[in-house]
């Protein structure tokens, strides 16, 4: 008996290491990276991935290398959800929104998209309305950008060179070697932007949250119509947008984060 408790809690473990690898890797892996990784012989790693995704948590890209599945998703998205961070992060939200003046939210990447995952709208009547849950491009907004600065170089121009990089506004970037450089000096500056390349008349700006493994895990975002305010003078609030992203990259990896 004791020793079949032992089996299945092993099981377990393992399995919930397959999904915490798989969840953080910066590239999909392939079920031999992630035998090396964990030290997991490979007979149970193909068993238990197959498992995974038999019951939806991963699943399996043609070429054979693992990524989240739909339920791993919708895990995720239900955690950041709880009553337990909504409350703290609102607050944050609100705070920023009242020192800025305009609608400040977070933006969460999902494949090549972005999307709403929380925002608080400014007062003004003159404003873009994006509802929580809309999906937004990456290569003309300042999260979605953000997000990709921060993919290493390979993947970020392999992902560039299938993006459509559609003309939406007056000013995107839909040249694949311009686009790249664009995410480079991103990746410098640490902050990004969009300068009407989205929405015609409308500048915005953001900041990474990031782990406690230093990796962005979502965007920071405040955009605003130019009639109101200019780009720069969007970005002269990047000091409190940092601060803000810095306690909400706390909340998310739990209140001991700050002493790890």
């Amino acid at each position: 008996m004791q020793s079949s408790l032992r089996e299945k809690g092993s099981a377990v473990a393992r399995v919930m290491q397959i999904i915490e690898a798989v969840s953080k890797a910066e590239r999909p892996l392939s079920p031999a990276d992630l035998a090396i990784f964990l030290h997991i012989p490979k007979p149970s790693i193909h068993r238990l991935v197959n498992q995974l995704e038999e019951d939806g948590f991963l699943q399996t890209t043609l070429r054979g290398l693992i990524i989240p599945g739909v339920r791993m998703h919708s895990v995720a998205w239900g955690v950041l959800h709880s009553e337990r961070f909504s409350v703290a992060r609102r607050a944050i939200l609100e705070q920023l929104t009242e020192q800025i003046g305009e609608t400040c939210g977070i933006a969460i990447p999902k494949g090549t998209e972005m999307v709403y995952y929380d925002r608080v709208q400014s007062d003004w009547p003159l404003q873009l309305n994006l509802q929580v849950g809309s999906h937004t491009p990456t290569w003309c907004t300042a999260s979605g950008k953000l997000y990709l600065s921060s993919l290493p170089k390979q993947r970020r121009q392999k992902i560039i060179s299938h993006l459509p990089l559609r003309q939406y506004a007056r000013n995107t970037i839909v040249d694949a070697q311009a686009l790249e450089a664009e995410l480079a000096a991103i990746k410098m500056r640490k902050i990004s932007t969009d300068n009407e390349e989205f929405v015609d008349g409308m500048v915005g700006c953001g900041v990474p949250i990031l782990d406690s493994d230093n990796k962005l895990c979502a965007c920071l975002f405040s955009h605003a119509p130019v009639l109101r305010k200019s780009l720069d003078q969007l970005i002269g609030y990047s000091d409190i947008l940092r601060a803000a992203a810095a306690e909400l990259g706390s909340l998310i990896d739990g209140p001991d984060s700050a002493t790890r």
